[in-house]
């Protein structure tokens, strides 16, 4: 499955670790505000790196948790969904609007091996980065550091450093000047 590679989704294994995630980040979304200490254990319980410092609105909801490194001071705002079938790199200060959705899990165009199958492709993202409310991420694409991604956008290929990008699919308009 990390690998890319076609793989069965109800293997018993990979039940029981989206059963983990799923149970953790129920957890996570039935936090009150004032339960800081238990929101920041259960953050880093479930990602495999950058839990003891991200920012994060619940809901929150993603499959294993455990293929998600943060870098430093992320943020997350509401009702985020992070499909992470294989690895998921965000780089620090990165900023997520709400209902923002990252996608590595992708199914084959084969509709026999869709029935038993599917795999996914790594997701990475910059540091610096802001992706607007409502935005998509898709399979394998890559985000480069300083880049702005436009609410709703769909990224549907890498977007270079440095740069907006808007739109369905998703397009770079300008690069952004440095300060």
């Amino acid at each position: 499955m990390l690998a890319g590679e076609l793989y069965d989704p109800l293997d018993p294994e990979l039940v029981r670790l989206r059963d983990r995630a799923r149970d953790l980040c129920q957890e996570l979304n039935a936090t009150r505000e004032a339960q800081r200490e238990e929101r920041r254990r259960l953050l880093r319980e479930l990602f495999a790196a950058g839990g003891e410092d991200v920012w994060l609105q619940p809901p929150f909801f993603c499959d294993y948790g455990s293929n998600i490194r943060l870098g430093r001071h992320c943020y997350f705002n509401f009702n985020c969904v992070v499909l992470d079938v294989c690895p998921v790199r965000v780089g620090d200060h990165t900023f997520f609007g709400p209902a923002v959705q990252i996608y590595a899990a992708a199914h084959p165009l084969d509709a026999r091996q869709r029935r038993t199958h599917e795999f996914g492709k790594p997701v990475e993202i910059g540091s610096d980065v802001w992706v607007g409310g409502g935005a998509i991420i898709c399979p394998g694409v890559r985000i480069g550091s300083r880049s702005v991604i436009g609410a709703g956008s769909v990224v549907t290929r890498d977007i270079p450093d440095g740069v907006l990008a808007v739109g369905n699919p998703c397009r770079v308009l300008r690069e952004l000047s440095e300060p």
